[in-house]
């Protein structure tokens, strides 16, 4: 399993991913499922996997190295693309190659095709976009009223990210907050673990403000884990007992 959240805010985006990968018990990996595309002045792209990781990687090699336009007969690559919409619709494009090269060989193996990526960055002359982009290479946009996007193993950190991130929220909030809900979903699932990528963006920079590597030595990422924790315990504490029954007496 994974975890990978995007957001999206007034003054730009920030994505996390943690690197655990999971094939059974005993067979425990990390590999990095934050990809980089940055030529400052130029375009800052960020891709975050999740699914099944043969394909994904397939599918990362493709968008690097690029592969022919079946209408322009051209060879195109995620970095030649003018637009983050034209951006979006290669990746979905290199989803459907792989899946018509591959999905044979899934379907005999009973592997499922699965693949959720997160699509976020800005290309000079257009504006900064954060796009979810599903197996079949169909996608959705991130907007103003949900300014954030979750893949895999999602349901434990959204709550936090519901009640505490509007996309008037200050960037670096919005990191803290995306770092809470990736500690929330590490307690409760062993399938998403550290070490953790963060990449952060401001908008018109086309540069990377932040594009860091947390691990258990990262002092914090562990004080926020027990802030958080202890503040949780607070709150809880300090809400009147349930006036039902015998809890009130």
């Amino acid at each position: 399993m994974t975890y990978c959240c995007g957001i999206l805010v007034r003054e730009g985006i920030v994505l996390i991913a943690d690197t655990r990968t999971n094939a059974g018990i005993d067979n425990i990996s990390t590999y990095r499922k934050l990809h980089v595309f940055q030529e400052p002045g130029k375009h800052v792209l960020l891709i975050a996997s999740a699914g099944n990781l043969s394909a994904t990687q397939s599918i990362m090699h493709l968008v690097s190295e690029g592969f022919e336009n079946p209408l322009t007969k051209e060879v195109e690559k995620l970095t030649t693309c003018k637009t983050m919409f034209d951006a979006a619709q290669f990746i979905g494009r290199a989803i459907r190659r792989v899946h018509e090269l591959e999905g044979d060989a899934y379907e005999s193996s009973k592997v499922k095709f699965e693949v959720t990526l997160l699509f976020g960055g800005q290309i000079a002359g257009d504006a900064m976009r954060l796009f979810m982009i599903y197996s079949a290479g169909n996608f959705i946009e991130c907007s103003q009223d949900a300014p954030y996007f979750q893949i895999g193993e999602y349901k434990y950190g959204k709550p936090v990210l519901d009640r505490a991130v509007a996309y008037n929220s200050d960037i670096y909030d919005g990191l803290k907050v995306a770092l809470v809900s990736m500690d929330s979903t590490m307690r409760s699932n062993l399938g998403v673990g550290l070490p953790i990528d963060i990449a952060v963006s401001r908008r018109d920079s086309l540069t990377l403000e932040v594009d860091e590597r947390i691990d258990h030595t990262e002092p914090y990422f562990h004080d926020l884990r027990d802030r958080w924790s202890t503040a949780l315990k607070a709150a809880h504490t300090s809400i009147p007992r349930p006036p039902y029954g015998r809890g009130n007496g």
